[in-house]
């Protein structure tokens, strides 16, 4: 048994070889003998991997350089008795682990669908006799009997087929049931051309058929799927690489820094508790614990506005990743075509006839080409019976929904008549059947008996053109004799545009026939027309593909279909370069630099597997691009768990796609995907102006503590320090993060979709921005510095007591950075353009934000309870309109600035 499993072409060997490999027969496996091998490979289901548990995704939450200096703060603190202090630093840090471990306790259950797609039961030959088995009972060399609405339970080569069909969508991205025989195939034929085989998961959707199920579990197509998903890793976000790399630097330079500042301390002659407390308060002052609260709530914003634009995201980080996104991979099926099955051109020998209207319902009209009339019965209407006779699916309108059984070519068929004004249920009434023969996959053809309203018995006929056309001139009396060229050459024009095309023909028979049709029959047929079916793209698509490239997005189209396919609907989507298609058997053909060559200039990739799929994901990372994956199907979820964001098809998508998706779109519509960009480029602009807005903030209090240790006296065993490390933490958590949240509210940059993507690679923060930074932080420090001395050495000289001027001079400090913070946000709002230019108040939302902090500041300055709390004490008006003076000069500095800025480099760029 164990040589049988290693082999995975069994599509290349006829089904006797297969039938002797395994040992088995037509009357299937004995129960001991299956039993045996049952043992051997295992049960025919999907495992998973243990997945990790909440305690060690709530431990990874402190597994971070800058919690690891504010837990050594706090421990320090508690030690040297500042119960208070170590008491609210550590609640920042518990605050800071619960919004990452709600974040990132989002576990994934893909393998969970992927096992939905496993049928419960399978019938099977077991010693003889026909059994129903549990699907996870299944063992290489059994015996399967399929039949019409089956769900496949293994992969399994077929050894006898009677009009199958098989709807492999799920696994290939194939828009049509493909017909499937028994017959050996290439060798190296891909997974949607191996036609002699029914793959795990897949439907049935018409016909019968028997086979040898030759691999089961995790050894199936769906198997591997799940072992891609598991091995396969996600990327991080750009945003959030780069906040590391500030996250490293911030606490490298407060590790020096706080070294140094104790060094001082020492040499300064303090206290070694004294030089411990300044290191502390340092190391406090200078990380912005409020970053983190900032990022998450603003991305969280984003996620709101975003569901009200048909884009649910499931992982946070993938909102500010669409905004930097530079590849847009598109499956093909469900994503930029509707994937329902619509009749879009009619041929009645003469003149072609153009169908409105997509999907199945009812809405649309039959148009003459290239012109606003409509076809007549004379015209048309006997092409159209037709269809909607010989055929076997069923349409119906319940309560407002369209309910389709059937073949989805042959719905498609029934709609086209609802369009025409054809009600399939009369129809049918007044044209009663006698007699068929089934589509036959090796004749491609399919033939109804029917009695008229009138008593003829009349034979409908539909098939493949080339099936068809013999037909027509088998007699020399032939009662109609087409120019056949003409009908096979309009035939291959329309399936060159990637359609698929039925012929059609009646034959009257005499009163007295029998109601039966015979071989004999098939001839001296009547031409009626050619009905040309296709999953037709979406009308919004390719006004969101221009957007896309508007805004420097590539969007390449990767799908299981056919290349003709991929193709014709690449033109008439507005792709780049459409007529260039590179096939799946063509990439497995390279090594990976020779894939990342190929990616940068082909943008359609057709017939492609899910490892193909993977690999194009992560060539183009290779090459250093920002990719968002789109899929619906079984076959695109490992590439949407590796892409940088994974984008499910919400009403069409299966259950594992979206699992393993970032984001869903509840519309399965692609503009949707365009105003997720958008959202996402919104959201990332806002949180760059969050950031630019904290950071001198945090730089402008380590400023203030560093020149306090090395310049400030101790007086009466008191520290000389401006602000207390509670204090800080008040400003940087408190203060700081009501003021920035406002600006993830701010309206979207005019020029949004009109810029490239920024650059993966690129700094978050520009040269041009960090001079800013640096400029407002010694601004802020100077200041909040000057004006404690002004009031320290003023109550001194008024007679205060040493500890009441330090407390009253502290809380000046501290008022005085709120009051810098508060007129800095106004200057942030935009990081190119002054406040008149983007509009005074046009985000209300800062202003409540503004009112928010100086209500809570005064009750830091006034309260009792905060005023222990936080060793604030109460101050005289006076203070608060110098304070306002001094804070104000932000705003005409950073002003000034930006003037310079716009006239000599242009722009800040984001």
């Amino acid at each position: 048994m164990d040589h049988l499993l290693q082999n995975k072409k069994w599509h290349s060997v006829s089904y006797n070889d297969v039938l002797e490999n395994f040992n088995a027969s037509s009357q299937g496996l004995n129960t001991t003998e299956a039993e045996k091998r049952l043992k051997i490979v295992g049960p025919n289901i999907l495992h998973r991997q243990n997945r990790e548990s909440a305690f060690k995704i709530l431990l990874r939450q402190f597994l971070n350089p800058l919690i690891y200096v504010l837990l050594a703060a706090t421990i320090l603190a508690i030690a040297m008795g500042k119960i208070t202090d170590g008491v609210v630093v550590f609640c920042v840090v518990i605050i800071n682990a619960t919004i990452g471990f709600v974040q990132e306790y989002q576990a994934g259950k893909t393998i969970q669908g992927l096992l939905q797609l496993i049928p419960e039961n399978v019938t099977v030959m077991r010693d003889g006799k026909q059994k129903n088995i549990q699907a996870a009972d299944l063992v290489p060399g059994d015996y399967v009997l399929l039949q019409a609405g089956d769900k496949v339970s293994a992969d399994i080569r077929l050894t006898f087929v009677k009009n199958m069909q098989c709807n492999e969508s799920i696994l290939t991205g194939e828009s049509f049931p493909v017909e499937k025989h028994s017959d050996s195939i290439d060798l190296y034929a891909g997974v949607a051309d191996r036609k002699n085989m029914v793959f795990s998961g897949t439907m049935i959707t018409s016909g019968t058929a028997e086979g040898v199920a030759v691999l089961t579990g995790i050894e199936t197509e769906i198997g591997r799927i799940s072992v891609l998903l598991q091995t396969t890793t996600s990327v991080k976000s750009p945003l959030t690489k780069s906040l590391e790399k500030i996250a490293r630097g911030i606490t490298y330079s407060i590790i020096f820094v706080g070294v140094l500042v104790f060094l001082i301390g020492i040499f300064r002659n303090y206290t070694l508790i004294d030089a411990i407390f300044f290191a502390i308060t340092l190391a406090v002052a200078a990380i912005p614990e409020g970053l983190p609260a900032v990022i998450t709530i603003a991305s969280a914003i984003g996620i709101m506005r975003m569901a009200k634009r048909q884009a649910i995201i499931r992982h946070l980080s993938a909102v500010e990743t669409l905004g930097s996104t530079t590849v847009i991979c598109s499956d093909k099926t469900g994503t930029l075509t509707l994937n329902e099955m619509t009749v879009q051109v009619l041929w009645n020998g003469k003149q072609k006839f153009d169908v409105t209207g997509v999907g199945v319902n009812a809405d649309g009209e039959i148009l003459k080409n290239d012109s606003d009339e409509e076809g007549t019965d004379e015209e048309i209407g006997e092409l159209i019976r037709a269809a909607a006779l010989c055929n076997d699916a069923t349409l119906h309108n319940k309560e407002g929904h369209w309910k389709a059984v059937g073949d989805p070519t042959e719905v498609a068929l029934i709609a086209v008549a609802g369009k025409f004004g054809i009600n399939e249920d009369e129809l049918r009434s007044k044209w009663p059947r006698l007699d068929e023969l089934p589509f036959d996959s090796e004749k491609k053809i399919m033939a109804t008996l029917h009695l008229s309203p009138l008593g003829e018995k009349i034979i409908y006929l539909k098939g493949a053109p080339e099936s068809v056309i013999p037909l027509l001139l088998n007699s020399e009396n032939s009662s109609a004799v087409f120019d056949t060229e003409l009908v096979r050459a309009e035939a291959l024009q329309l399936a060159g545009t990637g359609m698929r095309v039925l012929a059609f023909a009646f034959r009257k028979l005499d009163r007295e026939h029998s109601s039966l049709i015979t071989e004999e029959d098939l001839d001296d047929f009547t031409f009626l027309g050619i009905q040309a079916i296709s999953d037709p793209p979406r009308m919004e698509a390719k006004e969101a593909i221009d957007a896309c490239h508007n805004a420097g997005i590539t969007v390449k189209m990767i799908t299981g279909d056919h290349p003709a396919t991929a193709a014709a609907i690449g033109r008439e989507l507005g792709f780049i370069n459409a007529d260039c298609v590179i096939t799946g058997k063509e990439l497995q053909n390279l090594n990976a630099l020779e894939i990342q060559e190929i990616v940068k200039n082909t943008n359609i990739f057709a017939r492609v597997s899910p490892e193909d799929k993977l690999n194009l994901v992560k060539a183009l990372q290779a090459n250093e691009e920002v990719v968002a994956m789109t899929g619906d199907g079984v076959n695109d979820a490992p590439a949407l768990k590796r892409a940088d964001i994974g984008v499910a098809m919400g009403i069409s998508g299966t259950a594992v796609a979206k699992e393993a998706a970032d984001m869903i779109l509840t519309d399965d519509n692609f503009e949707s995907i365009k105003a997720a960009v958008e959202e996402g480029r919104r959201v990332f602009d806002n949180l760059l102006k969050s950031i630019v807005f904290l950071l001198p903030t945090s730089i402008g209090l380590g400023l203030v503590i560093f020149i306090a240790v090395l310049f400030f006296p101790s007086k009466e065993g008191i520290l000389l320090i401006p602000i207390q490390p509670v204090q800080v933490l008040w400003i940087n958590l408190i203060t700081a993060v009501a003021l920035s949240l406002p600006l993830a509210l701010e309206a979207m940059e005019p020029d949004v979709m009109n810029r490239p993507p920024r650059k993966p690679n690129k700094p978050l923060l520009s040269s041009l921005i960090i001079f800013r930074m640096i400029l407002v932080s010694l601004v802020m420090a100077g200041g909040t510095i000057g004006l404690f001395l002004w009031e320290y050495n003023k109550e001194l000289s008024r007679g205060m007591a040493h500890s009441l001027a330090i407390s009253e001079a502290q809380t000046m400090a501290v008022t005085a950075m709120v009051l810098f913070q508060v007129f800095y946000l106004i200057d942030c709002r935009s990081l190119n353009f002054s406040v008149n230019k983007i509009g005074l108040f046009s985000n209300p939302f800062i202003y409540i934000g503004i009112a928010t902090v100086l209500l809570v500041q005064v009750a830091f300055v006034y309260f009792p309870f905060m005023n222990r709390w936080f060793h604030s004490s109460p101050l005289k008006a006076e203070a608060w309109g110098v304070s306002a003076m001094v804070a104000f000069s932000i705003l005409i500095i950073i002003s000034i600035e930006k003037w310079i800025q716009r006239k000599y480099f242009k722009s800040v760029k984001m």
